[in-house]
């Protein structure tokens, strides 16, 4: 059986030499590990680079997900669908290890794989998978797709991935001095550790917690009996469980039950911390909650070369560089949509997770203005729109679509598929600007900016998430005026629409075409800005320091 000696292949610096076990989903490492949907995906891989880096004493513990999250491809009539294909990963390495779950009252075999540090450049993670011939078809099920849409098959994953993950930490003899949920997903595992330990208090000092969800409606709930059924409260009863948390109702909500579990928690902005302790902070017996922002790991993310004229000052070697990065953004253009751009002309680019509330068409609302900025002679531009909306999200696989098909005959818009690493990575690096605008408060973060402003690609956003704590106007980005909170969602969204349309005409368009040392020194401070701020470091680091330490 695999020791935890095989796992680190590399020396602990004692500095962080606190062991942490962290929880989560979804890991995005490397573009060849289809095991993420988005932004939690991309903070959780980069925390793993960054933890590689420092040589921090912190493991993964993740779900193998044998069809990923889904593909990303196109029907018949080039609109997008969703395809489930099977993964196989021949540089995971097999632990040896298989240990059974109880899942709905009944045993679930889980067997444990390792990536090793050094076959992307990031912490060891363990990753849980059901799918193994000792179970049956349901129970094989439950690592298939990343977010199940089947209600009992969710819950099923969170069990696997909280008390699977740390029957399997006791399997190899490793007890943390921390739990790390990253997200509410592994809030089973405090169950896990209850019976461990016997008491609240003892498991509040292993268990720390970042929420990452700014909205009540998004943070997840399900019905006692329900769970109880699923068995994922271990061996408590119902009337346990309330009693031990002080919760009472008919629905148990995992970000709650975390915040009462946890020691610590953090919100992913300073911004989020506030919004954050509003959503909870009346809630009896729940813990503090301090504020790590989010961030990237640049060497994961930065071309090196732009990053040098950067540092050096060059605008020549910058604006070459920048050149060759959009024309190869711009085969994949071609390839998918059959559309020729231009390197010489500004690319704005919309490109993130694909939920309604991040607002993709804000940018078609009034639909002549648009009309007019796509075919602006004097000042051309060139849009490029991607994401990956939740499969079962009608409603966002239909704005995708719709954004397909009304874009569709202009030469110079563009909507791209199959948006993972590899995609996000060239489209961060061939951007001119990088539009962000959802409806204010509801983005916790967001780190797609932080890591296209690493690229020369700068931010055009509404001040929500990390934004407020980066952002000098017209300096390092260029902002756009929020709407006043009361006024009601349509006139937020006209008044929101009008603002961003006059920015890019006004500022954004003037900028780029008359004033290039201007534009040049926007980028320039923009990247000194981001790093190391905002880079993935710093936030590792911090989660010893703030979050780890006793």
């Amino acid at each position: 059986m695999i020791t935890k000696q095989d796992i680190f292949s590399y020396e602990i610096d004692p500095k962080y030499n606190t062991s942490v076990a962290y929880f989560s989903m979804e890991f995005a490492i490397d573009q060849a590990l289809k095991i993420y949907s988005g932004g939690l995906g991309f903070l959780a891989g980069s925390h793993l680079r960054s933890a590689y880096e420092l040589k921090q004493n912190l493991l993964g513990i993740g779900i193998l997900w044998k069809y990923g999250y889904y593909d990303q491809v196109r029907d018949g009539n080039a609109l997008m669908k969703s395809e489930f294909i099977q993964k196989d990963y021949f540089f995971l390495q097999d632990t040896g290890i298989v240990f059974t779950v109880t899942v709905h009252d009944a045993p679930v075999h889980v067997k444990a794989w390792l990536l090793k540090p050094d076959t992307f450049g990031s912490a060891p993670l363990l990753l849980l998978s059901t799918d193994i011939p000792e179970n049956d078809d349901v129970s094989r099920s439950i690592t298939h797709r990343l977010y199940d849409g089947n209600e009992s098959t969710r819950i099923a994953q969170t069990i696997i991935l909280g008390i699977g993950g740390a029957m399997l930490l006791d399997a190899l003899g490793i007890e943390p001095e921390v739990y790390h949920m990253n997200e509410g997903h592994s809030v089973s595992l405090n169950f896990y550790l209850y019976a461990k330990f016997k008491s609240l208090e003892e498991v509040k000092k292993r268990v720390v917690f970042t929420t990452h969800t700014p909205e009540m409606a998004g943070n997840e709930s399900h019905n006692y009996e329900l769970l109880k059924e699923m068995s994922l409260f271990y061996h408590l009863q119902v009337h346990e469980v309330k009693y031990i948390l002080g919760m009472q109702g008919d629905d148990f909500n995992y970000t709650l039950a975390a915040l009462k579990f946890a020691r610590k928690a953090n919100g992913v902005s300073k911004l989020h911390r506030e919004v954050a302790t509003q959503m909870w902070g009346n809630n009896e017996g729940v813990c503090e909650i301090t504020a790590i922002t989010n961030a990237q790991n640049e060497n994961y993310w930065v071309d090196a070369l732009l990053a040098d004229a950067f540092t050096n000052g060059d605008n020549a070697m910058a604006t070459l560089r920048k050149k060759e990065l959009k024309k190869t953004l711009f085969k994949e253009v071609a390839n998918q949509c059959g559309k020729l751009f231009d390197e010489n002309v500004l690319t704005v680019v919309w490109a993130r997770r694909f939920a309604g509330y991040k607002r993709a068409d804000l940018i078609m609302r009034d639909w002549e203005r648009f009309e007019k900025l796509v075919n602006n002679a004097q000042y051309p531009i060139q849009l490029i729109w991607a994401g990956k909306p939740y499969p079962g999200d009608t409603d966002s696989v239909n704005l995708f679509n719709h954004i397909i098909s009304r874009s569709k005959t202009f030469k110079n818009c563009a909507v791209l598929t199959g948006y993972e690493l590899g995609l996000s990575a060239l489209l961060k690096k061939g951007a001119d600007i990088w539009l962000n605008n959802p409806t204010m408060y509801r983005e916790a973060s967001g780190t797609s900016g932080m890591t296209a402003a690493m690229n020369g690609a700068i931010n055009l956003s509404l001040p929500d998430g990390w934004v407020p704590e980066f952002a000098a106007d017209g300096e390092n980005c260029f902002l756009i005026q929020p709407a006043d909170d009361h006024l009601p969602a349509e006139e937020k969204g006209r008044l929101e629409n009008e603002n961003l349309m006059h920015v890019l005409e006004e500022k954004v368009l003037p900028v780029y075409y008359d004033n290039q040392p201007k534009w040049f020194q926007i980028q320039k401070k923009a990247a000194k800005d981001v790093v190391p701020a905002f880079e993935s470091g710093r936030m590792a680091d911090e989660y010893y320091r703030v979050l780890y330490q006793l």
